[in-house]
């Protein structure tokens, strides 16, 4: 019997919404480290007070694409320009469907001449994948798979982030020598433990910081040199627990869910056949208190995550012209909810009674499924979604990431947020049976960090209206 492809499994499936909001997929997990070194508390202050070790060796996915045409087809697939995209430069590239969506974003390394690499979570990379395996394009694909889904004990790359004030301080120790002083997302080759590195000017919560990624091979002898450098200057390694909340403060959102479940170009549908059912798409979940209607509900465009800054109409892509006529319409915009303290502590409460019981707060992140959504309201009516959310040490808040209509995207507004799933709660074994509450919340800069907001200065990240 042959395996089963995902519109196969979507064919079967019945309404797409109660189908992915009752996935047993819990959120992603965060393999190869310890959930804490330390505590997570500490691990939180130090991106902000002294410097972190953040491993990102094993949670992410990694597609090689070289021949002749891969600027050509990435060029295809992305809303980015690749004008002023040489050698030892990277980008966040974001692809979308043929009606404009978004499937996701990772980090694109211009390694060598006609080589390139993308770092992240699987949809983008599938979507390239799927472009190279059926089209006509003279390029080879590579992709070296999550630790999750691998039993080899090695990838091909170890990849580590070195951030924070300290940050620096320390990279010089390791090297022995000054360190390049690159701009943003760009890159040079340096030495740290006597084996060559692959160094990004990089940063994820506002901070100075380098990715550094080189061989499988060189893993050990990189990171002890790191870590050993580190010793005078406050250098924390950060583990699982915390890892996944240091976004609250640089406000990316990891998790828009990706617009490949319907459409009925056939490129979409192409890509639904070839699709496995094990794939992302087949496998991941939704939660939270927003179910829209139809699963476009949950479908985001390049604005609503605030990357029009990105979107380039300075060549031909998949989207270029559902875009074009989106483009000079009203969208969401990117915002951070400060959640109120008392009614997060009336929520968190709620489990000390043998009576209802709002929706538990994880710390540091709250986040319960693979795509979270929430519905956030101003007045009784919906004004538009919450994602990712969680604790940061750092502001003493709980805070999310949101995208909301831009007339409400004023700072200091007072919102609420919806906090727990309708009916008592879907399937998923991470969700418990449940009352939904709402949450008065804060509208506030996005990123929420005041270190991040000038770091950013000008870029994707930088939204609402009262800077």
């Amino acid at each position: 019997m042959s395996e089963q492809t995902l519109q196969q499994k979507l064919d079967t499936a019945g309404d797409l919404v109660t189908f992915l909001r009752n996935q047993q997929t819990g959120p992603n997990v965060y393999p190869g480290v310890p959930a804490e070194y330390s505590n997570w508390r500490n691990e939180q202050r130090a991106w902000a007070e002294s410097a972190v070790l953040f491993n990102q060796s094993y949670h992410m996915v990694e597609l090689y694409v070289s021949g002749p045409d891969a600027e050509k087809l990435l060029s295809y697939l992305g809303i980015n320009s690749f004008k002023n995209f040489p050698v030892d430069k990277a980008k966040q590239w974001v692809p979308v469907t043929p009606d404009g969506y978004v499937i996701g974003d990772v980090i694109l390394f211009h390694l060598e001449e006609d080589v390139y690499s993308l770092v992240g979570r699987a949809p983008a990379i599938e979507w390239v994948e799927f472009h190279a395996d059926t089209g006509d394009w003279n390029v080879t694909v590579e992709r070296d798979e999550r630790w999750a889904m691998r039993n080899d004990g090695k990838r091909k790359n170890y990849r580590f982030q070195l951030q924070g004030p300290n940050a620096m301080k320390v990279l010089e120790k390791a090297m022995g020598t000054t360190p390049p002083d690159l701009k943003f997302f760009n890159m040079a080759t340096v030495t740290i433990g006597g084996k060559d590195v692959r160094a990004l000017r990089h940063g994820m919560a506002g901070q100075p910081g380098y990715e550094l990624f080189g061989p499988w091979a060189d893993y050990e002898a990189v990171h002890a040199a790191i870590v050993e450098a580190g010793k005078d200057f406050g250098l924390a390694l950060v583990g699982g627990r915390a890892y996944s909340s240091n976004t609250l403060e640089s406000g990316w959102v990891p998790s828009p869910l990706p617009a490949l479940y319907t459409g009925n170009d056939p490129m979409l549908i192409a890509f639904r056949e070839w699709a496995k059912g094990n794939s992302y798409e087949g496998m991941c979940s939704i939660g939270g208190s927003y179910v829209p209607d139809t699963v476009e509900g949950y479908y985001l465009t390049p604005w609503d995550l605030g990357y029009g800054i990105m979107l380039k109409f300075d060549h031909d892509f998949v989207g270029r012209e559902a875009l074009e006529k989106m483009k000079d319409q009203k969208h969401k915009q990117k915002v951070t909810l400060a959640l109120d303290n008392e009614d997060v502590m009336r929520v968190m409460s709620s489990v000390l009674t043998k009576g209802e019981r709002a929706k538990y707060f994880e710390f540091p992140s709250a986040v319960y499924s693979m795509h979270p959504f929430d519905e956030v309201k101003c007045d009784g009516a919906v004004i538009g979604i919450s994602t990712w959310v969680g604790y940061s040490s750092n502001e003493g808040k709980m805070l999310t990431i949101a995208m909301i209509d831009p007339d409400f995207a004023e700072f200091g507004k007072e919102v609420t947020l919806v906090w727990g799933e309708p009916n008592g709660g879907t399937t998923k074994p991470t969700v418990e049976p449940h009352v939904q509450t709402e949450i008065k919340a804060t509208v506030s800069p996005v990123p929420y960090s005041e270190v991040a907001r000038d770091s950013y200065a000008d870029s994707w990240r930088q939204a609402g209206k009262g800077k």
